[in-house]
């Protein structure tokens, strides 16, 4: 059984998170290999919760396990970004229209604290952090939309959706987009919805494509 550490939390959900972090960040880069007994020596735990915390990221898609070999960290291709792209642009659609739909004054509230997280990060030249805000915001979305089974289906790939927040450059681009998508919620304008959050989307895609064209030319 893997234990908890000071703070009560569960060791392999903490590994599990400190990994995930690494690697929607960029600190373990594409390909890297994840060693069980390396990593276990880092954050001072067992292997037990390494593994554990490998399976995990396994099933969010970001970890390759490779049978008689290390698990790496998944290297995503032009057709991975484009498959998910064309998933979720229908499902984060219908969440942001469903959000301006049914949020309460707390939940344009929260929204609005986290797109003001992420636009102080970004101007403040905090990329990590900036990205990482960006993710909480549409997971935010999600909650007000009010509809658990999409809450369900993001959580399938919200990892790989926060992966693909950091392959923006450009964070007060992104910043503003959320901007100009809280606005649209807060004042109920679905319509606008419908129009700008494929674009908002297809922004993020475009730069991950950039970001990994880049990459294989510099190999």
């Amino acid at each position: 059984m893997t234990g908890a550490g000071a703070t009560g939390e569960l060791e392999s959900v903490r590994v599990t998170r400190i990994l995930r972090d690494d690697i929607v960040v960029g600190r373990r880069v594409p390909g890297s290999r994840l060693v069980e007994r390396d990593i276990a020596a880092e954050l001072d735990v067992s292997r037990l919760p390494v593994r554990e915390a490998i399976r995990t990221l396994v099933s969010e898609g970001v970890v390759v396990a490779r049978p008689r070999s290390w698990a790496v960290v998944r290297e995503f291709t032009q057709r991975d970004i484009r498959d998910f792209a064309e998933v979720r642009e229908s499902i984060e659609t219908l969440i942001f229209v469903f959000a301006a739909e049914r949020h309460d004054a707390a939940g344009i509230a929260r929204l609005r604290d986290v797109y003001e997280r992420e636009l102080a990060a970004a101007r403040a030249g905090r990329p990590e952090e900036a990205r990482m805000a960006a993710g909480e915001f549409h997971e935010v979305a999600a909650v007000l939309a009010g509809n658990d089974m999409l809450c369900e289906l993001i959580d399938v790939f919200a990892t790989r959706l926060r992966w693909l927040f950091g392959q923006h450059d450009d964070l007060l681009a992104m910043a503003e987009e959320h901007r100009i998508i809280l606005e649209a919620i807060a004042a109920r304008d679905v319509e606008a919805l419908r129009r700008i959050v494929p674009e908002h989307l297809a922004s993020g895609q475009l730069a991950a494509e950039s970001r990994l064209a880049s990459s294989e030319i510099a190999i």
